[in-house]
Parts: C-alpha cells; structure tokens; sequence
C-alpha cells in the first residue's frame, strides 16, 4: 500500500468550490455532473506525496495566533488507495485492520458500481480503499481520470 491516489475534501457548497479551484486558482478539473451541482469533481494533479508532522506543530503552522481548534471529529479529509481488483481491496482492508486501523466500512459495492470500504487510522483519519472495474493507471500506478 505505498502510494495515495486520492485526497478527498469534502465540502459544503460543490458549485462555488468547482469555481474556485478550476477559475480562481487554475486546476485541471473533470467534472462529473452538471457545472451548477456537480456530483463529484476530480482535479488531474501530477502526482501525490504525504509527510507526517505533529498535529500541534501544523494547527500553529496553519495560524500561530489562533491556531485551529483540534476537537474530535471528521474534519473533511480522506485520503484514497485505488487497487487493481477486489481482492486488492480486500487485502489493504485486512491489513490496516492488523495495524489497528478501525474499519468504518466494511468493503462491499457502492452506488457506483464500484467496490470499496473505509477505515480510521490510529489519529481518526479516514482512509477509502476502492476498486473500479474500468479503472486504468499510469506507469506511476496514479488513476487516470478522464
């Protein structure tokens, strides 16, 4: 499980955020859905990297003055592992749960016709493992979504 495909960021208002990342910042976008309450929008990145840091030291990093408020709770992040077949998934799932991950989701077929499951790791983050029958990959094993 050595790469992370996705960061989901889930968000209140699809229209505006659409607007404010493809218009306002310049991102590369697929948008599935209509423009005005897209279903979900996809952003063609180069790549992902993921570094650790303590949470303190980032919520002081985010505002030193007023850093953000670390409560509990879903903060509207999780991250994704695409694999290559259910067994895959299957596999991910197992073995976050050995490490101690708690599942959220067990892995089954979702609404769109994928497969997939949801686990916390140790600090509560979320994690979707999934599977796409008509997924295809780049020679960096990134999602190509078109």
């Amino acid at each position: 499980m050595n790469r992370l495909n996705l960061i989901t960021l889930g968000v209140k208002n699809m229209s505006k955020s659409l607007h404010f990342y493809r218009d306002g910042l310049g991102f590369e976008v697929v948008v599935h859905g209509d423009e005005t309450n897209p279903d979900v929008v996809f952003f063609n990145n180069a790549g992902t990297k993921i570094s650790l840091f303590p949470i303190e030291e980032l919520a002081k990093d985010i505002n030193a003055e007023n850093p953000p408020s670390l409560a509990e709770g879903f903060n509207g992040i999780a991250l994704a592992y695409n694999g290559k077949s259910k067994e895959e998934v299957d596999e991910i799932m197992m073995r976050a749960e050995k490490a101690g991950a708690i599942i959220a989701k067990t892995p089954q077929k979702v609404f769109w016709g994928g497969y997939c499951g949801y686990f916390q790791d140790p600090n509560g983050i979320y994690w979707e493992v999934a599977y796409g029958e008509d997924w295809e990959f780049d020679e960096n094993d990134m999602l190509i979504v078109e």
